[in-house]
């Protein structure tokens, strides 16, 4: 039986590229040269810290983050900006979650797309990664088409390709 993995991982160390030239952006932009705070990357908790002044200033920031993700070229739908603001003393946080693995309610999309494009294959979930198996590599092929056309919202690697 053949079969593939689907995952959605970052590599760290391009994320880590990516902060470390926002940061330098950071320091040179003439709008936000004397801005308090900046652009932090917890790799242990997956995440990215931004701390300025105003919420106008987060927003500048974000937008500098996802610039310089998307030109590492990591997908812009691994960083989760759906985070409220929080208000830390003088200074403004937002705490941005980056994408790991595949959760339940995005794995349930998966599935469903899978089932819906009426391809002979089977879908499971593995904890945070889902087994796709079928009897031809065709079909799998088939599946990997139907899940790039879906808008699943956040990036899927196809990975562990077996015949």
């Amino acid at each position: 039986m053949a079969s593939f993995d689907i995952v959605s991982k970052v590599d760290p160390q391009t994320l880590e590229n990516a902060v470390n030239t926002a940061k330098k952006e950071l320091q040179t932009r003439y709008d936000l040269r004397d801005t308090k705070g900046g652009i932090e990357l917890d790799k242990k908790a997956n995440t990215v810290t931004l701390t300025s002044e105003n919420s106008m200033r987060v927003k500048a920031l974000e937008d500098i983050l996802l610039t310089r993700v998307v030109k590492q070229g990591i997908d812009g739908t691994a960083l989760d900006f759906t985070a409220e603001e929080q208000a830390n003393g003088a200074l403004i946080k937002k705490v941005i979650k980056v994408r790991a693995g595949v959760d339940k309610e995005a794995g349930r999309k998966i599935i469903k797309a899978i089932k819906d494009g009426k391809v002979k294959v089977e879908a499971q979930m593995q904890d945070d990664q889902i087994r796709v198996t079928a009897k031809k590599i065709d079909e799998l092929q088939a599946a990997i088409a139907i899940l790039r056309r879906t808008d699943i919202g956040q990036p899927l690697q196809f990975v562990n390709m077996k015949s």
